[in-house]
Order: C-alpha cells, then sequence, then structure tokens
C-alpha cells in the first residue's frame, strides 16, 4: 500500500479537510499542499524513475471560439510538440454547445457561436474518430484552428488536408452522417460529465482534476505546468517558457 492511502486509513483528520479522494491526493502539487501530504507525495510517490506515468490533460474546447484557438496555438500545440512524450492528451471539442433529441431520433445541436461551430466541432470529433493516432489528428485539428478564423468548416478542412497531409473525404463524410452525430454526442456527454461542470472554455482538467488555479496555469504557461506535474526526468523543452494568453469563452 503506498505512503498516501495508508495516510488516508491512519489519518482521518486530513481526509476531513481535502475535498480530494486519496487517489489524487499526489496528481499534481497543489492538490498535495491541499490535502496536507506534500511531503509524503514528495518522498513516496514522486520519485524520478525513468518509468514515469504520463500527464494525463484535457481540452474540453469549441471550435469557433476565439479564446480556444489562442490557447490551442499559443499554448498546447507548442506544449505537445515539445514534451508530448510525457502526456496523455485529449481533445473533446464540444464547449459551451447544447443538445437535443430531434424527430428521427438524432441529436441536434445548438452551439454558441452558431452553426458553423457545430459543423466544426463534428468536423473535429471525427478527425480524432477516423485517424487514431493523436500525432496524426492534432496537426490537422491545429491547422482547422487557425484556418476557421478566415474559412468555414469544409473549407477550412480543405485546407488542412492539403497543408498536413490528411486525407479528408472520410472525415467529412463522418461528420455529415449519423456517426458523426453520435460521435458529437458523446463528446457532449464526456463535457455534461464534468465535475465540477463546466463554466467556460477552454476548460481543462489535469490528471483528471479541474480546478480554477490549475486552468489559469495552463492558460498562462502551459509548458511550465506539463513539466512540473510530470515526476519522471524533466526534457530538455521544460527549460523553456510560453508566453501567456488568457481570455475564455463564457457560457450563455
Amino acid at each position: 500500500m503506498n505512503t498516501v492511502l495508508l495516510l488516508a486509513l491512519i489519518s482521518p483528520a486530513v481526509a476531513s479537510v481535502c475535498r480530494f479522494p486519496p487517489s489524487l491526493w499526489c496528481s499534481s502539487e497543489e492538490i498535495a499542499e491541499q490535502c496536507k501530504v506534500y511531503e509524503q507525495c514528495k518522498a513516496s510517490e514522486w520519485t524520478q524513475s525513468a518509468v514515469a506515468a504520463p500527464v494525463q490533460f484535457e481540452l474540453y474546447y469549441e471550435s469557433l471560439c476565439p479564446d480556444c484557438q489562442d490557447f490551442i496555438e499559443g499554448q498546447l500545440y507548442p506544449t505537445f510538440q515539445k514534451v508530448g512524450n510525457i502526456m496523455n492528451l485529449t481533445l473533446i471539442p464540444y464547449g459551451n454547445a447544447k443538445e437535443q433529441k430531434g424527430p428521427q431520433g438524432e441529436y441536434i445541436f445548438t452551439c454558441q457561436h452558431g452553426e458553423l461551430e457545430c459543423i466544426g466541432n463534428t468536423i473535429e470529433t471525427c478527425a480524432i474518430y477516423e485517424l487514431k493516432n493523436i500525432s496524426i489528428y492534432f496537426p490537422f485539428i491545429h491547422c482547422m484552428e487557425l484556418s476557421l478564423r478566415s474559412y468555414n468548416p469544409y473549407e477550412a478542412a480543405s485546407v488542412c488536408s492539403n497543408k498536413t497531409g490528411v486525407p479528408v473525404q472520410n472525415i467529412l463524410n463522418c461528420a455529415n452522417s449519423s456517426l458523426g452525430n453520435t460521435l458529437e454526442h458523446q463528446m457532449a456527454l464526456k463535457t455534461d460529465a464534468l465535475q465540477p461542470s463546466h463554466e467556460y472554455v477552454p476548460w481543462v482538467t489535469l490528471n483528471g482534476v479541474h480546478t480554477e488555479k490549475i486552468n489559469n496555469k495552463a492558460v498562462k504557461n502551459l509548458l511550465k505546468l506539463i513539466c512540473e506535474t510530470y515526476k519522471g526526468p524533466k526534457p530538455e523543452p521544460c527549460k523553456e517558457e510560453l508566453l501567456p494568453s488568457s481570455k475564455r469563452c463564457f457560457a450563455p
């Protein structure tokens, strides 16, 4: 049994002041400090081994949110390029959208920035489904987010297919089908299941946890946050820093 779980059993007083379950106490320095187990985590859990768990990072966003585009361009994509080998990155394109069942059992989405955003979300969801490998679909999605500033989603997909070499027809076929509709519904379920519920985008979780402090750190310098959270030997890019981006798209 690891030190932190043992502490949870023998020290109810610690558990009573911590709103996170013991399994998350060592997931970040912030949580360890809140739960009064920083030294225990440092001594027992955060060993500098060659085989350390990658940092779990999730981004909840919507395709036409300017603040999400800025975060992906200025923080997430550069960080992934530099230290993607110490991250498990998950993208969830849905954001502040709403859904309801249509007359034929399909899902009807209403998006904060209009119908084109719903199309963009579904195209990016289908890219994730069709391409499987994040090293292939993230460059395409990164290109989409930049291109959506100037093009509609279908034009952006064509532009990004040419730029990244990703075959786009299967992605568009998916986006215009019941499969794409169902896949986007899955993104809705993931977003709606967030605890705490999201209030804005970009909304991030770090090792399954969201706090305002974590979100602010991600927006300010994601590379630093990922490097600080990773418990293995730090890769060389961890010595660098990225410029901050601080805006958000709030849910209406």
